[in-house]
């Protein structure tokens, strides 16, 4: 198992995934107590996709964030490089393109996409997972159409230092241990309280953001800054 503390070897990161595919929504909604149905609903708000738009979901994962972008008339393309998640959400939508949601495998530092593709790009909880946080921001800023933006929803910091650690020890002690008593695999969930520990704060990932060629980057948090969501747009 690759920790969150080394360099992220993209393999094992798909493996990990496609090991838990199957009860990944059930864990996640168990997990963050329906919290996650609240963050995807303001994901959807903050990337305001038009009926025509094309929307990039990457680490789509089994596609459920991307069907609430159809809901709202848009088309989406779910990426993921998890085969394992990419499989089940086809299963369970009938097909790998039904919906308006199209599943395509693709790598976040090497997206197979053309320059200015989409219309918003967007990517929920997946960020951290990349071995490369620049080249992902740079890849999405490519594939963005001029005038389009981005909304990363990702887990952060609460601002309040004592209470930000009284949650990391509950995201290294009780989180594997609910996650695997609920999907049987326990040390995949090690590694994502790791990586949610390892995290940059807000303010310096929108420095990530800026660096990578997005403009106007803001954020605002979620559940008090357990999660945040950061929004920049292409202005050339």
């Amino acid at each position: 198992m690759t920790r969150a503390k080394l360099d992220k070897k993209p393999q094992d990161v798909a493996a990990m995934f496609d090991g838990i595919a199957e009860n990944y929504d059930l864990v996640n909604d168990v997990i963050s107590l329906g919290q996650d149905r609240i963050w995807r609903k303001a994901v959807v708000n903050a990337v305001e996709a038009y009926s025509g738009e094309l929307v990039l979901d990457l680490a789509a994962g089994t596609g459920t964030s991307s069907e609430s972008f159809v809901k709202k008339g848009a088309r989406v393309i779910a990426c993921d490089f998890s085969l394992g998640m990419l499989t089940t959400g086809a299963k369970r939508r009938g097909g790998a393109s039904t919906g308006g949601v199209t599943f395509v495998a693709g790598d976040a530092l090497s997206l197979p996409f053309a320059d200015e593709t989409f219309d918003a790009v967007t990517i929920s909880f997946g960020l951290r997972n990349v071995s490369d946080v620049d080249q992902a921001l740079r890849e999405l800023l490519r594939v963005t159409k001029v005038g389009g933006r981005l909304v990363i929803c990702e887990f952060s910091h609460i601002p309040v230092e004592f209470v930000d650690k009284l949650y990391s020890t509950y995201l290294m002690a009780a989180l594997p241990k609910i996650a695997g008593a609920v999907s049987g695999r326990g040390e995949s969930y090690d590694y994502l309280s790791e990586s949610i520990m390892a995290w940059p704060k807000q303010a310096d990932l929108a420095r990530h953001l800026q660096d990578a060629g997005w403009s106007r980057v803001a954020w605002r948090n979620l559940s008090t800054g357990i999660v945040a969501l950061h929004r920049g747009f292409r202005e050339k």
